[in-house]
């Protein structure tokens, strides 16, 4: 005998029905320095078997993520279509249990004043004769 509701397969964790706070545990956003967009992260060289099954789904789908590589935390929240904020959170929990590695991003160059380059170009024009 059915009771009326049929079962799903298995309830996606994050659906609407499970609020934000609850993939997070409650825990608080890191500085904004730390998982910028651009910060690439990537599975520890040492990721026990324990520490894998004590993961939340959420958790775990990021694990299988950069489990072969670097990604971007935008890349990680892309694939995960999760909001970037709950990514980030993800992220410094599980760096913080040693299970990823996160990389700044490399920072932009300096723009060069062109005048002095120009400078440098003629006086090495005008000293080897090119």
């Amino acid at each position: 005998m059915s009771d009326g509701f049929e079962r799903d397969e298995e309830l996606e964790l994050t659906s609407p029905l499970v609020p934000l706070f609850v993939i997070t545990n409650g825990r608080g956003l890191p500085p904004d320095h730390e998982y910028e967009h651009t910060t690439l992260v990537t599975a520890a060289a040492e990721t026990g078997q324990v520490a894998a099954r004590t993961l939340s789904p959420e958790a775990a789908q990021v694990m299988d993520l950069v489990a072969n590589g670097f990604l971007s935390v935008a890349e990680v929240a892309g694939h995960t279509h999760l909001p970037l904020g709950i990514v980030r959170i993800l992220l410094a929990q599980l760096e913080e249990d040693g299970l990823i590695l996160a990389r700044t991003p490399i920072p932009r160059a300096e723009r060069v004043d062109r005048e002095l380059v120009s400078a440098v170009l003629e006086g090495l024009k005008n000293r080897f004769g090119a």
